[in-house]
């Protein structure tokens, strides 16, 4: 039987990050989700990979160069993104 959605997630997040040799990197997956969520929903759809992508790069290259650890370049990029796609959601909210 199948777990839930979460457990899949996880498992999944798990997997992968084997697969890319980043065993023990902590991943929060529902900041993650809520990042492409709000791509998707304030800048088109499409968007949600991406931006998803590029924080991660952004966070990668930040703790890769020591300007912070890993959670808090990731929570960093994110934070930045979120607030990209709250700029992008904006102009809309004015038609």
């Amino acid at each position: 039987m199948m777990g839930s959605q979460q457990q899949t997630l996880e498992a999944w997040t798990q997997q992968l990050l084997r697969s890319l040799e980043l065993e023990g990197t902590a991943v929060d997956i529902d900041a993650v989700l809520d990042l492409a969520a709000a791509a998707a929903h304030n800048v088109v759809r499409p968007a949600a990979p991406l931006t998803t992508f590029v924080a991660g790069l952004a966070a990668g290259l930040a703790a890769g160069s020591g300007q912070a650890d890993e959670n808090l370049a990731m929570r960093a990029a994110i934070r930045a993104a979120h607030r990209e796609c709250e700029a992008a959601a904006a102009p809309e909210a004015g038609k």
